[in-house]
């Protein structure tokens, strides 16, 4: 028995290889033409649709399955936000409670929404494309029947229109003609009624799939949207409760903000400066420095303290130093250094009053204090005074006053480097170059590390600003004047 057993099935496998090498054998005849192959156009135009309908189906159900997974991490970010929301939330804190039952409700319905998706979309997704796999195998199958069903036709017509005829041979193959046909029509007829009704059905399930999928959003988002109004509610109530303070939130700049002009940077080697500020902005106001027995007038130009200016007490005032101007302030109650600073964009020919001044007001302080009409124990308080700055450099009040000056003019300043301009508006200088620096005419226009000018060699020959003018790097120059 058990060799009887080998023996069949060593001759259903030998049946199912002389089986493959005959549809083989049959294919490349026809791909080579010399043998006819049967067609159905109607059936193959099925075919065609039962591929293309298989393809929708597979990439809705992966897009479906995208956005389950988008749903379901949205939920954890959620509930991750509301759990953050009831951390911070303090005990004290009106409607407490009312936030973590919306947070409660929250998780409930997305659990709800993201269920309800897998049961009325997802789950009839995989039915629908559930019945694709036995029918692409059957299609396959009666393709491999056809060619059965051609072999055979051509192996009875081949003894048919043989020279010597074998009546035996020819019968056994009309018997195979006649069973190869049997098979493959039954399956052909099978699938060419499924084929077309399979895809008519589609029309059906992709409305009702996506009509699902529309109802459940909406339910969902109404739902989400009264909690999320009752959040609001809990929230402004608090507002309202504990506001004492507003703290307003600045936002951020742009990056489409124009940035302010960037100074060059020179040659390498050269010594790079600090860019200043290039022009007058702000008027100082009048202030007085109250002190016992009266009260020291400030002029309303006298230039902010800058890194050249400073305020130091008589113990570190070098007694031998005449260049200083400075005046004594006795305080009765208190022992402090005086720093007196306005703004260091101060008009030169305005520095200049304030500075003879001060001067003036020292001299007469100093002479009341040496004569004795002021008196105390207290360490004394020494107020240096110093010119008008610009840019951190000492200014002359004559030189604007020079008649062969342009207007407004400031200082000098001479090229240490070539300059090459990339705009209109800027100065091309080579080394060696004096230019006469000037104020703009708005001084909103000015950027931070640049002067405007104009080449003194261009001024003393035209005595003009409007085409001679231009802006420049500060740290190309070096001050002259």
């Amino acid at each position: 028995m058990a060799e009887m057993g080998k023996g069949v099935t060593a001759g259903k496998i030998a049946s199912n290889m002389q089986k493959k090498l005959t549809r083989a054998q049959e294919k490349v005849l026809q791909k080579l033409g010399k043998a006819d192959e049967t067609k159905d156009e109607q059936f193959e135009q099925c075919v065609q649709n039962f591929n293309k309908q298989l393809f929708e189906g597979s990439k809705l159900q992966k897009d479906l399955r995208t956005y389950l997974a988008a749903v379901k991490a949205m939920h954890e970010a959620s509930k991750k936000l509301t759990e953050c929301l009831q951390e911070v939330y303090e005990p004290d804190w009106p409607g407490r409670d009312d936030t973590n039952k919306i947070a409660e409700n929250s998780d409930l319905l997305w659990t709800d929404f993201h269920q309800k998706l897998v049961d009325q979309a997802l789950l009839t997704m995989d039915t629908y494309l559930g019945q694709f796999p036995d029918i692409k195998s059957r299609i396959a199958k009666r393709g491999r029947k056809l060619v059965d069903y051609d072999s055979a036709r051509h192996h009875y017509e081949s003894l048919q229109t043989a020279k010597k005829k074998d009546e035996t041979k020819i019968a056994k193959a009309e018997e195979e003609l006649v069973k190869a046909q049997k098979v493959f029509e039954e399956m052909n007829i099978d699938l060419q009624e499924e084929l077309p009704s399979l895809w008519n059905s589609r029309v059906g399930f992709y409305v009702n799939t996506f009509q699902s999928i529309a109802g459940l959003e909406e339910n969902f988002h109404k739902e989400m949207s009264k909690l999320n109004q009752n959040m609001n509610d809990v929230l402004v109530n608090l507002d309202k409760v504990h506001a004492t303070s507003t703290y307003p939130v600045k936002a951020q700049p742009s990056d489409s903000t124009k940035a302010n002009k960037a100074p060059s940077s020179p040659p390498d080697g050269a010594p790079i400066t600090s860019p200043e500020t290039k022009a007058v902005n702000h008027e100082p106001e009048p202030s007085t420095l109250e002190a016992p027995g009266g009260g020291i007038p400030k002029s309303p130009s006298q230039p902010e303290k800058t890194p050249s200016s400073s305020v130091q007490s008589m113990d570190q005032v070098p007694a031998d130093n005449p260049s200083n101007s400075a005046f004594v302030v006795d305080w009765p109650d208190q022992t402090t250094e005086t720093e007196i600073s306005q703004s260091t964009e101060a008009a030169p020919a305005g520095a200049e009053a304030a500075g003879k001044e001060a001067v003036a007001g020292a001299e007469a302080a100093k002479t009341e204090t040496d004569s004795g009409s002021a008196s105390s124990s207290l360490p004394a308080v020494v107020v240096e005074t110093f010119p008008a700055t610009v840019n951190g450099t000492v200014e002359s009040g004559a030189s604007s006053e020079r008649a062969d000056m342009p207007p407004g003019f400031l200082f000098k300043v001479q090229a240490m480097h070539d300059y090459a301009a990339t705009d209109a508006d800027e100065l091309q200088l080579k080394a060696g170059d004096v230019v006469l620096v000037i104020p703009f005419d708005n001084p909103e226009e000015q950027d931070e590390g640049w002067l405007m000018g104009v080449k003194e060699s261009d001024w003393l020959q035209h005595k003009e600003l409007d085409q001679s003018r231009g802006v420049f790097p500060e740290n190309f120059t070096e001050r002259v004047q």
